[in-house]
């Protein structure tokens, strides 16, 4: 009997703990085979560190090769996919068109930059969803604070000292509380410098952290003012220039800098798919099977997933829910194939973490609210033991920068275009068609980057 050709697209934390899982119980009795234009696995919720110089950006990416040796790594974008004849199309890395045929099909294509049509913000923000945008801010913000040192206009010097960012969920409030403090070290290291660098975190919500516990969100906004960081809540943009921004509550911010931390979307593979997808995410019953298609399933951020402990709800887009996804899925697809029975997906929230920089975190584990040294080795260990791999490098990294200084150099690896927004726009709402309407505001709720109003959950 021939072996079960299982394709995966994807290998981001879904489809790289599927893959792992699946060559675990196949034992070389199927072949796997992943697509994914990378070669690695990105440890997303480690970003704001990479983009405070207290990473090296190989640090959070994990070999799929040294991990998935079972496992054959195809690098590529999928583009489309033929349901009917079973069969996937994807470009290579140097543009070559190829196919693929499967006899299982799980689609973790993950999640991209929401954004939304207000003027300027695709020209002159900057997001911090991939390793290339992480490392672009690390130098476009050591150079900002380096220009403002030389600068002899007063007005110039705080401009260029101004970081504004814009999503006050998991991404943007450690964005915030990382990016003092790496300024003010780079301040230091600048004699000449004698503005200190000002951080603002903005949010349409009515205080930061807004979807988590109301005591993780105190805990958090205490860090940030104790650090002098501006928080402005029921506030967005309005519009983005060359030198500032304008807010909703009328006011002008003078900035080089606007950080884009505000939501994600499915990947855009899932609309060209034609099958039932609710904001998005295509829609898959309690297995992670596509109604209509028992060789298909999909997870992670590309799918809306029954909550099985909230009824008539699907799961939020995080990492958390995209591991236990993936496994899941990986167990249903060998039920598939003749081994074992399937199961449902259920998974019961045990806590969140957010990383503050220093000494400094919030956590809830199992429900008990920690802040400060506890809080921070919780949610390091957490991070440690849910890496796959390079954990003693990360451990490393954290020691010594608790004992020396970060290293404030521009390596100039990343040019600007590399980590530019998408352009792809949504639209707003309309709320009237004949009612007057202001300019294009960021709605409450939305869920930010790298699961940004959904932390890292304790399990």
């Amino acid at each position: 009997m021939a072996r079960p050709r299982i394709v995966i697209v994807g290998a981001g934390f879904a489809g790289f703990h599927a893959a792992r899982s699946l060559s675990r119980s196949s034992r070389g009795h199927a072949d796997i085979t992943l697509i994914n234009p990378a070669d690695y696995l990105l440890y997303v919720p480690l970003l704001p560190e990479v983009m405070a110089g207290l990473l090296e950006p190989r640090r959070i990416a994990v070999s799929l090769a040294a991990t998935l040796r079972h496992v054959r790594q195809v690098p590529g974008m999928v583009t489309t996919v033929d349901l009917a004849n079973r069969r996937l199309a994807y470009t290579g890395p140097e543009g070559a068109r190829n196919a693929l045929d499967y006899d299982r099909l799980l689609l973790t294509p993950g999640s991209v930059n929401r954004l939304l049509p207000i003027p300027g913000v695709g020209m002159y923000a900057h997001g911090l969803r991939g390793m290339a945008e992480a490392m672009f801010l690390r130098d476009h913000i050591t150079l900002q604070v380096e220009l403002a040192a030389q600068a002899t206009d007063p007005e110039e010097r705080r401009a260029r000292c101004t970081f504004v960012v814009v999503g006050a969920g998991y991404t943007g409030t450690e964005v915030a509380a990382h990016g003092q403090l790496f300024t003010d070290a780079l301040a230091r290291s600048l004699p000449r410098l004698r503005e200190r660098p000002r951080w603002l975190l903005l949010d349409t919500a009515e205080r930061v952290l807004p979807e988590l516990d109301p005591r993780l969100s105190r805990t958090a906004a205490r860090v940030l003012a104790r650090r002098g960081v501006d928080v402005r809540t029921r506030t967005s943009v309005r519009q983005a220039e060359a030198e500032g921004v304008q807010l909703t509550d009328d006011s002008y911010v003078p900035t080089r800098s606007l950080i884009w931390c505000v939501g994600v979307r499915p990947d855009p593979l899932v609309d060209g798919l034609g099958l039932p997808a609710v904001d998005g995410r295509l829609i898959v019953d309690e297995y992670l099977a596509v109604p209509g298609h028992p060789e298909v399933f999909s997870c992670g951020d590309a799918a809306a997933v029954p909550d099985l402990t909230r009824p008539g709800r699907h799961t939020p887009m995080t990492a958390q829910h995209a591991v236990r996804q993936g496994r899941v899925a990986a167990h249903n697809i060998a039920a598939s194939c003749g081994v074992g029975t399937r199961k449902p997906y259920r998974h019961h929230d045990l806590g969140f973490l957010v990383d503050l920089g220093g000494w400094d975190a919030a956590a809830n584990p199992f429900g008990v609210p920690l802040s400060g040294l506890p809080a921070m080795a919780v949610t390091r260990g957490y991070h440690l033991l849910s890496l796959p791999g390079n954990r003693a490098r990360v451990a490393a990294d954290w020691l010594l920068d608790a004992i020396l200084p970060t290293p404030s150099v521009r390596l100039g690896l990343v040019p600007p275009q590399t980590a530019e927004l998408d352009m792809a726009c949504e639209p707003v709402p309309d709320p009237g068609r004949h009612a007057a309407q202001p300019s294009p505001q960021i709605p409450a709720g939305f869920i930010p980057a790298h699961d940004d109003r959904h932390p890292p959950r304790l399990s």
